[in-house]
């Protein structure tokens, strides 16, 4: 070989590991989403993946579109629940000491900030201050340059009940009730403070301690030659074990190496996923997605021990992390099986702090926090969560104890919407009739425990309940359990009890067993439909029955008819002017006809085109719904991120596979967007999916092959995956309507009569 040959291969494979290893954290920008479209907006977390300190800018209070804000108010020390504000901010502020919050807020410029999920930082224009955080898992660090010639002060300031202490020239301490569970910090500056105080409200005091609502301390420093860092460690257990985290991740260490150790977690754990190909648009919006979806559940032990909300006592972990902040309903659909693929372990610690927490309160938790369960949404979607990971092999957790909280849940708690504790009537009549009995619109309420707003839901809890059911019936018989196993599976089929063959819609039917007249699908309920579904009408919740799709089919029909409901879901007109129709369904977002790409219920839906022989519709409607209704700019996400459910949505859509039911071990398959995904499995192996000619036109695929054999299956397993493999397929420009069309395969794995 000769020289000039040797060096072009050496400078071809210099390229190839370079590209091979391109650095994806420059694809995410927390910014993305920070304009909600109707309903709630994302921040621009600085965290590490599952890590208890996330940390944000404090903009304008009461503005639900952050990303609008033009000023900032302060500094989050942390954010201890998703999206539910913060506990405590801090705000760097030159001259003199004021408490006016609206006095010392300052205008900044997107254009001048450095955004990434390891780093942040900005410049307060007002104040002429530059101010960067970075985060660990327990603690934050500030990093304040003062640019003004006078007194600089850092401000601390609560938002309810409080206690702040300042201990010597160098630190301050406190904590801050959030749900009736304190969140401590202790603070260290980097530069000794000449004097500081307290504060109540506007009112300046002396001493070193106060308690109350609205209350905050103050350092100054009258003559700063440099950057001031203040480090915070945060604790749910007490104030000692905050300056213990605090040690324990910080010392020794510089603001840069803190930074540079973040990104490299960062890095490692979005590398996991390697896309190839795709444009810049679609690479930024799929690692940011990524991201969102690897910051929860959060782990919040805390070097051996964990503070528990659910029976207010600080316990061992006994060596395994303790996990909270889900938002299950939204979750379990996309969010923990992603998580799944990637982290398997780590799911079934989560799994674990499921148990540990029914040992702790007497229930299983539908959206746990770190101050205890918060009972939102329908369903005890616990069950699909740990049958899911039971059934893919995540088995060591304590089965047993499991089981027994899903079947305390399943047998003697409350179904009612936003509801938690023991049955109530209505819960009664369920177990002995088969469906959530529904009132007339304008019908005086005769359960007093019902919430005056969120109302019965009657449809979707039968709905999620038969769902949940089937979960529970699952996870009986890999137990052993063949008497519960028959009854929970005959009470998984109880949504035929609410499908009205005379509409075609699942409907709202009275405790005597005739269907609510009148009856609108598409307006009857209320806002949101909420007498009868939950958040959207009967248009989409007539495909919730993600675990008897078969059934679902032939009660609507047979293939043709199942499939010309889901092209009219797609084309359904509001009836209504738009607005109305939005005002009544502010949920539907990302709203094509009847489909809201932005609502959890609807996630699945495009897929089912799959399982009625017509893989090729569901391939046109997924790139038709991520084109139009995700971007990459502040205004990207088409409904709520709802605790990372959405963005793995996308995640998992990209890639070219979706769980329609978690809990049966499949993934129907979409249509690709990547020219080549490298999922790199917990084990050493990989998983690959190819897209050979793949682009915005070539969204058809026209056949494919698994591990070199011919697939003609609208389908993958998850042992599939996990064991390592290519997927590769063949895109082009019109469908192949031949490919995977023979439903039967879809009928005999997921039939369960």
């Amino acid at each position: 070989m000769n020289m000039r040959k040797f060096r072009g291969i050496l400078a071809f494979l210099i390229l190839l590991a370079a590209c091979n290893n391109a650095d994806v954290t420059r694809y995410v920008d927390p910014n993305i989403g920070g304009v909600a479209p109707l309903l709630t907006t994302k921040a621009p977390t600085v965290n590490r993946p599952h890590s208890m300190a996330r940390v944000f800018p404090v903009t304008k209070p009461g503005l639900g579109d952050r990303y609008l804000s033009d000023k900032i108010y302060g500094f989050a020390i942390n954010m201890p629940a998703y999206r539910n504000g913060h506990v405590t901010s801090l705000m760097p502020v030159p001259g003199e000491v004021t408490f006016d919050a609206d006095a010392i807020a300052s205008s900044y410029d997107h254009d001048l900030e450095e955004v990434h999920p390891w780093k942040h930082s900005v410049l307060l224009e007002d104040h002429d201050v530059i101010a960067e955080w970075t985060t660990t898992e327990r603690a934050v660090i500030y990093r304040f340059v003062f640019h003004k010639k006078e007194q600089s002060n850092i401000i601390f300031r609560s938002n309810g009940q409080a206690s702040f202490r300042i201990i010597n020239e160098n630190s301050v301490a406190g904590w801050e009730e959030s749900k009736d569970t304190r969140q401590y910090f202790y603070a260290e500056f980097s530069v000794p403070f000449s004097s500081g105080g307290l504060f109540n409200g506007s009112e300046k005091l002396t001493g070193n301690e106060i308690s109350g609502r609205r209350t905050g301390v103050f350092v100054s420093f009258p003559d700063l030659k440099k950057p001031v860092e203040v480090r915070i460690g945060i604790s749910y257990i007490d104030e000692a074990q905050a300056k213990d985290n605090m040690n324990r991740e910080m010392s020794g260490k510089t603001f840069e190496r803190i930074s540079d150790e973040s990104y490299r977690i960062w890095k490692d754990a979005l590398d996991r996923i390697y896309v190839e190909g795709g444009t810049e648009r679609q690479l930024r919006i799929f690692y940011t997605s990524f991201y969102r979806g690897l910051e929860r559940m959060v782990n919040i032990s805390e070097y051996g021990r964990y503070f528990s909300g659910y029976d207010k006592q600080v316990h061992s972990d006994n060596g395994r992390p303790f996990y909270v902040d889900d938002w299950l309903w939204d979750t379990f659909r996309s969010h923990h099986p992603l998580l799944y693929i990637i982290e398997p372990g780590r799911q079934v610690d989560m799994v674990q702090s499921y148990v540990n927490m029914y040992e702790q309160s007497g229930w299983m938790p539908t959206f746990p926090q770190f101050y205890g369960d918060f009972p939102a949404m329908i369903g005890f979607h616990s069950a699909a969560l740990i049958w899911d990971t039971y059934q893919k092999g995540g088995t060591a957790f304590d089965v047993e104890k499991a089981y027994e909280g899903l079947k305390k849940n399943a047998m003697s708690g409350t179904m009612l919407p936003w509801r938690a504790g023991p049955m109530c009537a209505l819960d009664s009549f369920y177990i002995q009739n088969g469906w959530y009995p529904a009132l007339p619109e304008g019908a005086q309420e005769t359960e007093p425990m019902v919430d005056g707003f969120e109302k019965r839901q009657a449809v979707a809890v039968t709905l999620e309940h038969s769902y949940d059911d089937w979960c529970l019936a699952q996870l009986a018989k890999a137990l052993g359990k063949d008497e519960d196993y028959e009854y929970f599976s005959k009470r998984a089929q109880n949504y035929r009890n609410v499908y009205n063959p005379a509409t075609g819609f699942m409907s709202p039917k009275m405790a005597d067993g005739n269907w609510v007249e009148p009856f609108d699908p598409k307006l009857s309920g209320g806002v949101g439909a909420r007498m009868y579904y939950a958040e959207n009408n009967s248009y989409i919740w007539n495909f919730s029955v993600m675990h008897d799709i078969p059934s679902l089919i032939e009660m609507m029909g047979g293939n043709q008819t199942f499939i010309d409901r889901l092209d009219n879901l797609f084309n359904e007109p509001t009836r209504i002017a738009k607005w109305q129709f939005m005002g009544q369904f502010p949920d539907a977002s990302g709203l094509n006809g009847m489909f809201p790409a932005g609502n959890e219920p609807s996630f699945h839906v495009p897929y089912l085109y799959n399982y009625a022989g017509a893989p090729w519709k569901t391939q046109r409607r997924i790139r038709e719904v991520m084109e139009m209704w995700f971007d990459d700019d502040p205004l990207g996400l088409s409904g709520d991120e709802d605790g990372g459910a959405l963005c793995s949505w996308y995640v998992f859509s990209a890639m070219g596979f979706y769980p329609v039911t978690p809990g049966n071990g499949l993934y129907a398959i979409g249509s690709p967007f990547f020219k080549k995904v490298t999922i790199k499995l917990p084990d050493g192996k990989t998983f690959t999916i190819k897209a050979d000619n793949v682009s915005k036109r070539n969204k058809y695929i026209q056949s494919a092959k698994l591990n070199g054999k011919p697939l003609d299956r609208a389908w993958i397993s998850h042992q599939e995956i996990t064991q390592g493999g290519n997927l590769v397929f063949v895109m082009g420009d019109r469908p192949n309507k031949q490919w995977a069309d023979d439903p039967s395969v879809f009928m005999k794995l997921t039939d369960i009569r």
